[in-house]
């Protein structure tokens, strides 16, 4: 079973404050790419005495305990997700904002090839589309 978002907090030192495993359980359950904005609405949900500065610190402290990662589409809203989720790439509806998330081998396998043949062994990376979507007729 993967580790949860506090128990690698625990294992990395983080004090885990009872409001900290609000946010941390809040962010475990998402699905979605929440902003700050978004957390602070779901955490105060669970704990409406969480502060959005608490939010900010928290998310901040996570990523650079290296739990979270910090994703920015363009939009001017920074969004985070788990940093160990399955790798996947993303596609950002422009008009919508909507984030979805997509795996495809045969995009994997060409970046690896690219790598290769410039002289290198791929080591990670991160790909993010941007769309709008077809008219249907």
């Amino acid at each position: 079973m993967k580790d949860t978002i506090i128990s690698r907090c625990e294992a990395k030192g983080l004090r885990m404050t009872g409001q900290r495993r609000v946010i941390a359980h809040v962010l475990q359950e998402s699905d979605d790419h929440p902003d700050v904005e978004e957390l602070y609405a779901r955490a105060t949900a669970v704990d409406p005495k969480i502060s959005i500065a608490t939010v900010y610190r928290t998310v901040k402290l996570f990523e650079e305990a290296g739990i979270l990662d910090k994703l920015e589409f363009g939009d001017g809203r920074a969004r985070y997700e788990d940093a160990e989720r399955e790798h996947h790439d993303h596609l950002i509806d422009m008009q919508s904002g909507a984030v979805i998330e997509f795996i495809d081998e045969e995009i994997e396998a060409l970046q690896e090839k690219i790598a290769e043949k410039l002289g290198y062994r791929l080591k990670g990376h991160k790909l993010e589309l941007y769309g709008v979507p077809l008219k249907k007729e």
